[in-house]
């Protein structure tokens, strides 16, 4: 399995994209929230994913740096749909909050048209806490982080090889999650800024996480591969240098800090 980041970038950033990425195997793909514009359009493109081929998406919360790029998602796929270019059904999944936002959004911004695809090509399935699905064939199960700011989700997904991928949203793993990602394969965490510019980036009033918080906790929890994202773009071109050189203090398996455009095999 191939996981390709969009963007990597927190809210504010003008650098790069917003955090979004595309997890493949083979024409098979799930797409993990949409960044905060039409850009996501490109993005796709310049990947290589056609919109033709991504039948499952997830949204981990509602704030516009993740929920937007996924409006004009459900603008391009429906006109498809409408076109008959688009064969089978897409399924876009997150929790209720979500799915109603979309719903609305649709019916006020988009046009007759797009939304009677809603329901019948393009599914907006709500989950619950725990619930299981599948994706690409891969069980996945989401769980709720308990965020104070708006209610997200992350996931966890079993690859097909059975190793294990953990994805946290843009928040940290809250202490009553950790058995979710404990011994995983590959978490997927949010790094704001290095703990060296934690009063520069104030990342701590934001609920998020530094470079040193989230590697202390992958150690902690025995995770094989650590992959940082959702950072500030100031330090983009040495981000890579400065956030391992803080990170491999605190944890000793396999570190990724990917740019936007980036691929690996998982």
């Amino acid at each position: 399995m191939k996981l390709t980041m969009l963007g990597t970038g927190n809210a504010a950033v003008t650098r790069c994209y917003n955090t979004c990425f595309v997890l493949s195997e083979g024409h098979q793909h799930l797409l993990v929230d949409g960044g905060g514009g039409n850009q996501i359009l490109t993005r796709l493109e310049q990947a290589g994913i056609p919109l033709t081929e991504i039948q499952d998406i997830f949204v981990t919360h509602k704030h516009i740096d993740h929920l937007l790029g996924i409006v004009w998602l459900v603008r391009i796929l429906a006109q498809q749909m409408n076109a008959g270019s688009y064969q089978g059904v897409c399924r876009i999944y997150s929790h209720s909050e979500v799915i109603s936002l979309l719903h609305t959004m649709a019916d006020s911004l988009l046009g007759k048209k797009i939304a009677s695809q809603i329901g019948r090509s393009l599914l907006l399935v709500p989950l619950e806490d725990g619930q299981e699905t599948s994706w690409m064939g891969c069980q996945a199960r989401v769980f709720d982080l308990q965020s104070t700011k708006a209610t997200q989700f992350g996931f966890t997904l079993q690859l097909p090889d059975g190793r294990r991928l953990v994805c946290s949203g843009d928040e940290p793993l809250p202490p009553h999650k950790k058995a979710l990602a404990a011994g995983a394969d590959w978490l997927l965490h949010e790094a704001f800024c290095l703990q060296s510019q934690a009063e520069v980036f104030h990342p701590y009033e934001k609920h998020h996480s530094t470079v040193a918080d989230a590697a202390a906790l992958a150690e902690e929890l025995g995770i094989k591969n650590l992959l940082l994202y959702h950072t500030e773009d100031r330090n983009l071109d040495n981000r890579r240098e400065l956030y391992h050189a803080e990170a491999q203090a605190y944890f000793s398996g396999r570190l990724w800090i990917p740019d936007d455009m980036e691929s690996l095999t998982l």
